[in-house]
């Protein structure tokens, strides 16, 4: 499944991205270095999981950890009137029913390896719906 990028919502004015890499090599230098157990940065819940495996944008990029897998990016988004456990959005549907939405979102990705569960949030940005 692929996301239409340039159908996603404008980003908010004034927020911008939040870019996770530093914090991802950190985590990855601990865990090859013996500092953080590999169980710590391969602990994907369940439900990002399933996520990652159905309703994700897949990636060529390979499982920094295991090498095996390829990278899923899980893309939550949240706010006014979405489920306290947000919303789960991977299509330009998905995107265009966010537009459509009045108030302020903010969407979050998270990379997932369906192998070896593997998972580290990527960016955060906020959008605004025009509803």
């Amino acid at each position: 499944m692929t996301i239409d990028h340039a159908a996603a919502p404008a980003p908010v004015a004034g927020l911008g991205r939040v870019d996770y890499r530093l914090l991802r090599e950190a985590t990855l230098a601990g865990v090859r270095a013996g500092r953080i157990p590999r169980s710590d940065a391969c602990d994907a819940h369940p439900e990002l999981l399933r996520a990652a495996r159905s309703y994700s944008e897949k990636t060529a990029e390979p499982c920094p950890l295991c090498g095996e897998g390829l990278l899923a990016l899980v893309r939550y988004v949240f706010g006014p009137r979405l489920p306290p456990s947000g919303r789960c959005v991977a299509t330009t549907g998905d995107w265009e029913r966010i537009r459509r939405r009045k108030g302020d979102f903010t969407c979050y990705v998270v990379e997932v390896c369906p192998d070896c569960s593997w998972n580290h949030l990527r960016s955060r940005f906020g959008v605004a719906g025009c509803g």
